[in-house]
């Protein structure tokens, strides 16, 4: 539970002798104070970026205008504590990869760096005025007039006196009575002050930081944790992909080693070189069994040479023929997005290998303006499929949603078929790894241009 703010402690009786007044008058004194700044920063900034234009230099600082709600907003989300305790958390999306370029990217498609904007024109036009207005009329003015019999006496010299130079006074019995109006005044604006800065707070929080718990921040915080168990489901099939790979097939190799060496010394024609036979055969069934389980947790080709290689690897083990054309950049794509491609073109075949009856798939896969990566898998069977005729494209759907990826399927009874995924991101700003510097051997003849393949015989190792 929150701590109270300036908003329901004016409801409270002790309101007058809390902080709370003084507190709601610093905050709206720092509103003011800094808003001129700001208003200054902002001309100064304007005429700046218009001198330069002129030489091509002050279009850079014109262009970086968005930005300049950025410190604004981070210091009202500081300031904001003083009249409202409650977590001012920010409203901001974290950038997927490092460096300059991510984070511009970003901060440019958030819309609370826009509203963060917005809020910095408000306070530098607007806000601050008013601010100094409520100063004024609230508090400055009552403290005049209670300072009226002082002033009395030594400005005016007991005689007369003019108050805020607005009205005069004349006397020690008309001094005592504007004293005791500034005061009820006093005590009115304190409670005046604490209203407009609860307001000056609700819309700051409005602006610059969704209230912790509200629609906005879940929906913000659903959207990272889903990334964020996305990217640890992933490590999780790596992490599980490199231990059966480095632990068990290894021990599975050289037990089979063991058994063909033993197969060796056996004397031919034996109980003893049958049932090492047997036991040899066996280990290799396992051993072809793990490998096929292992590509299906995490292929390594993916995780060493990228897309593309992965899916021209996942054509080769298709019993259908399958055409391949890739058109992506060499960049690697994000892991998480790679992996749900790659799952989604390896179930997609499999699907068509099991009940489509076709003669031949393709296999496309485009990144469009740089941030949305295309994959189409079509092909020349029967047709019919229905997603809600089976728990396949559903899942595929349900593992690309994830990612706020999207599924269609076309396919008419008689075919064709066209599975289309669509799945938004960005090249990572790390190059494609080659086979050397990865310093594995396997799959050494992949092809990274995913050319036209030709028929295959190996089976897919897709599940349903």
């Amino acid at each position: 539970m929150h701590p109270p703010d300036v908003r329901q402690a004016l409801s409270r009786p002790g309101y007058l002798l809390s902080p709370w007044p003084w507190r709601a008058a610093a905050y709206l004194l720092t509103g003011a104070a800094g808003g001129a700044v700001v208003l200054a920063a902002l001309a100064v900034w304007a005429v700046a970026s218009g001198v330069l234009a002129i030489a091509l230099v002050g279009l850079p600082l014109l262009a970086a205008l968005p930005f300049a709600g950025l410190p604004v907003a981070a210091l009202e989300r500081r300031r904001l504590r003083w009249v409202d305790p409650a977590p001012a958390p920010t409203a901001h999306a974290e950038p997927s990869a490092p460096g300059v370029r991510a984070w511009l990217t970003v901060r440019l498609r958030d819309r609370a760096t826009w509203r963060e904007l917005a809020h910095t024109l408000l306070t530098a036009g607007l806000l601050w005025p008013a601010e100094a207005l409520v100063l004024a009329v609230a508090l400055v003015l009552p403290l005049a007039m209670t300072a009226t019999p002082l002033l009395l006496a030594t400005v005016g010299g007991g005689r007369e006196v003019k108050v805020a130079k607005l009205w005069t006074v004349t006397g020690q019995g008309p001094a005592f009575g504007s004293a005791a109006l500034g005061v009820l005044l006093l005590a009115a604006g304190a409670y005046a002050v604490g209203a407009a800065a609860g307001a000056r707070a609700a819309l700051t929080r409005r602006l610059v930081c969704p209230r912790d718990g509200g629609p906005e921040a879940r929906v913000v915080e659903l959207t990272r944790s889903r990334a964020r168990l996305v990217d640890a489901f992933e490590a999780e099939r790596r992490r599980i992909e490199r231990d059966l790979h480095d632990g068990a097939q290894q021990r599975l190799v050289a037990l089979s080693m063991a058994l063909g060496l033993a197969r060796l010394d056996a004397p031919p024609g034996t109980r003893l070189a049958e049932q090492l036979a047997r036991a040899h055969d066996e280990a290799g069934a396992a051993l072809a069994e793990l490998r096929e389980l292992i590509h299906g947790i995490h292929p390594k080709v993916l995780a060493d040479h990228g897309l593309a290689a992965a899916l021209a690897d996942t054509a080769d083990r298709s019993p259908v023929p399958v055409d391949v054309e890739c058109e992506l950049p060499g960049e690697r794509l994000p892991q998480a997005v790679e992996a749900a491609a790659h799952f989604a073109v390896r179930e997609a075949l499999a699907n068509v290998a099991r009940h489509s009856g076709a003669h031949r798939a393709r296999v496309r896969a485009a990144l469009h303006e740089g941030r949305l990566l295309v994959l189409e898998v079509a092909d020349d069977g029967r047709g019919g499929a229905d997603r809600a005729r089976g728990t396949g494209l559903t899942g595929l759907a349900d593992r690309v949603s994830v990612l706020d990826g999207t599924l269609s399927v076309t396919s008419p009874t008689g075919g064709p078929t066209l599975l289309r995924v669509e799945i938004p991101c960005e090249p990572m700003q790390t190059p494609t790894r080659t086979p050397t510097e990865t310093g594995t051997d396997e799959d050494p003849d992949w092809d990274e241009g995913c050319a036209s393949s030709s028929p295959r015989t190996a089976s897919s190792s897709a599940t349903g």
